[in-house]
């Protein structure tokens, strides 16, 4: 059974940090691309936050870049999210998700997000 746990949301005051992570399990984590989604409130989509393929190239929303910083350890099946300079435009519940090809596709619960002093 394939589990993807974020964890590491909360309330934070503009100007500060965060750091998520997401722990996947029942899949083979190294040959998965791994990324970060998000849901703001009101809106319908996923928005892309950012993305890091096998080989550790990364992709940026233009919102994020400069400010969040995608990683990942695969000796620990886990990516991560440093989310710094928080505004509250980045209030959303963000999604972890593992992609490796069409069918191979999945998707964590999601963890709140809440920038506000």
């Amino acid at each position: 059974q394939v589990q993807l746990v974020e964890s590491g949301g909360g309330l934070v005051q503009p100007g500060g940090s965060l750091r998520l992570s997401c722990a996947a399990s029942g899949i083979l984590f190294d040959i998965y691309a791994m990324g970060w989604y998000r849901q703001a409130p009101g809106k319908q989509q996923h928005e892309l936050v950012a993305t890091i393929t096998t080989y550790g190239t990364t992709n940026y929303a233009d919102s994020v870049k400069g400010r969040f910083t995608i990683s990942r350890d695969n000796a620990k099946n886990t990516v991560y999210l440093q989310m710094n300079t928080l505004k509250p435009e980045d209030t959303a519940v963000y999604y972890c998700n593992a992609h490796y090809k069409a069918n191979f596709d999945f998707w964590g619960r999601g963890t709140q997000v809440t920038v506000s002093s």
